[in-house]
């Protein structure tokens, strides 16, 4: 067996090479005082490997094994991850959903995954009975206390494996490894399924492209992201904040978080980059920030920048949970494109990171079984951003109509195949071979004069004093939609005739062609669970419709 063909192989090398490195470190309980996280809560790697090994033991014993699918409802917490690596030592299949998307669409996603296990803490399994989600699940483990639901806990199968031999499943790398389900952003979540190669080639990738070695100090606002630090041999500090709501976070923990425990990196969505921008305190001893789920707002990577020390970078990857990391950025390059941005030109995403191969296509909303029926674009032309490489994944679990609609079959020159996925963006190469993003093709404007795109068009609109971020939404049928900017405020500031005479002057000097004229202010924003960065376009379509129909 090829000892990378399982993300949870360098698991037991690390355990030998670095015992006694911190692998997880979790708040735990409050301090005194100010009432500060203990962090008190730890795991080594020697710890790691060791009661995962037994986990897995235990998991085989109840009768989840290689292939079972196991819906994961657990907190970010030390179970969590030991939980996590003993499935994939299994070769199980672990099912992650994000718990706070719409209940009705929590049950449709746990439905379609079709598991034969489910995993959570006593609220999660409450909810499963109350709500019937999963009712393919029997094999029930309780994380915590069980109540009434039958079934076995989680500590109970550690005992019952302990002292048994270590285990690795030899899953190849077509093996499914995972069900993620995406943020839901623009619809129902769509499981996506990833096989072990997707997992090592997302390591690999994130490696080379952020040069990270063993030995740093990560706080990942993200949980599921802290999967990949031990396989790259970091210390996670799971930050006290609830990961739902990134934009929610308290700056004041985050930063005694990284102070107290010397961290080097950290991860975290573009709602949670403005929390610690808006906070205002430097960053010491941070040498790399990523953030990722939306484009970071150009004020926002430069306030970061300066709160970083001066060596220190900042990179924005471009990708999705079907392809992750595609493109990459620093913060230095994305500051240098900042004028563009502001200007109209979309988002620059950076260098394609290699081995991708990403190219533009003409935009159709159709499926596209076969490479031959692409019509690929030149340079500098707007179209549909599509991706081919290690981490592009091949479908959705039982969603064969979404499988179709996002994957593209190319025969190569050996007469082999391979799967290219459809990003659902849209975006551009420049002259210089960077990649531009120009929005979600979903999300497009089609007017009768063509059409506009998202990307394109907000970032102009966001730097009129007050605004806090704009939205472009098209009313009525496409081809023949009226363009509406909807606009949300800064704190402090109010809806006035001087603002909308300023959108107005914008849209007149910076974007005529777009013809803009509908300026409806929101109070705020619908944004994904995931990530609270991406914005709801489709609800607020909704909304300027009935706004423009009152006016009328």
């Amino acid at each position: 067996m090829n000892r990378y063909s399982n993300i949870a192989a360098r698991l037991p090398e690390l355990a030998r090479e670095r015992p006694d490195q911190i692998a997880i470190r979790c708040p735990g309980r409050r301090g005194p005082g100010n009432g500060m996280a203990a962090y008190d809560v730890t795991l080594d790697y020697r710890q790691l490997d060791a009661r995962s090994d037994a986990m897995a033991a235990g998991l085989a014993l109840h009768g989840i094994g290689r292939g079972v699918r196991a819906v994961v409802m657990v907190r970010p917490s030390p179970e969590f991850f030991l939980l996590m690596f003993a499935l994939f030592k299994l070769g199980a299949v672990p099912v992650l959903v994000d718990p706070g998307i719409d209940k009705r669409a929590l049950k449709q996603c746990l439905d379609e995954a079709q598991p034969q296990a489910f995993i959570g803490i006593p609220l999660a399994h409450v909810a499963r009975l109350a709500l019937r989600w999963a009712p393919s699940a029997t094999l029930l483990v309780t994380v915590g206390r069980r109540l009434g639901w039958g079934g076995t806990t989680l500590a109970a199968l550690e005992r019952a494996g302990t002292g048994t031999p270590p285990m690795l499943a030899a899953t190849d790398g077509e093996d499914t490894a995972a069900i993620l389900f995406t943020s839901g952003s623009t619809g129902v979540p769509k499981g996506v399924v990833y096989r072990h190669r997707h997992f090592v080639g997302q390591v690999e990738l994130l490696r080379s492209a952020f040069g990270m070695e063993a030995g740093g100090v990560d706080l990942p606002t993200f949980p599921p992201f802290a999967l990949f630090d031990p396989a790259l041999g970091l210390t996670s500090v799971i930050p006290d904040m609830d990961p739902t709501r990134p934009a929610k976070a308290d700056p004041r923990r985050l930063h005694d978080a990284i102070k107290r425990h010397g961290v080097t990196q950290l991860f975290g969505s573009p709602a949670l980059m403005r929390v610690l921008a808006d906070h205002g305190q430097p960053l010491p001893g941070v040498k790399r920030v990523t953030s990722a789920g939306a484009p970071v707002p150009p004020d926002v990577v430069a306030r970061i920048r300066r709160l970083l020390p001066p060596d220190a970078q900042f990179w924005t990857p471009y990708g999705a949970t079907e392809c992750l990391p595609v493109a990459v950025i620093e913060g230095r390059a994305l500051e240098n494109t900042r004028a563009a941005t502001e200007g109209g030109a979309g988002t620059c995403v950076g260098g394609v990171v290699a081995p991708n191969q990403v190219r533009i296509i003409a935009i159709d909303d159709a499926a596209l079984p076969d490479w031959t029926q692409v019509r690929e674009l030149p340079v500098g032309e707007v179209g549909e951003i599509t991706v081919a490489g290690p981490t592009a994944t091949d479908s959705y679990f039982n969603r064969p109509q979404a499988t179709a609609a996002a994957k593209i079959i190319e025969t190569l020159a050996d007469g082999s195949t391979r799967v290219v996925h459809r990003m659902g963006d849209v975006g551009y190469f420049d002259a210089q071979g960077q990649l531009w993003f120009c929005g979600r093709k979903t999300q497009r404007v089609e007017t009768t004069q063509g059409p506009l795109y998202t990307e394109q068009v907000e970032p102009v609109f966001n730097t009129v004093a007050g605004v806090a971020r704009t939205a472009l939404v098209g009313v009525g049928v496409p081809g023949a939609q009226v363009p509406v900017l909807c606009v949300e405020l800064l704190p402090g500031h109010s809806d006035s005739a001087a603002l909308h005479e300023a959108l107005r002057t914008k849209a007149a000097v910076r974007l005529p062609e777009a013809r803009l004229q509908d300026f409806l202010v929101h109070p705020g924003f619908p944004v994904d669970i995931r990530h609270n960065a991406k914005i709801g376009r489709e609800k607020l379509a909704i909304w300027a419709t009935k706004q423009r129909e009152k006016q009328a």
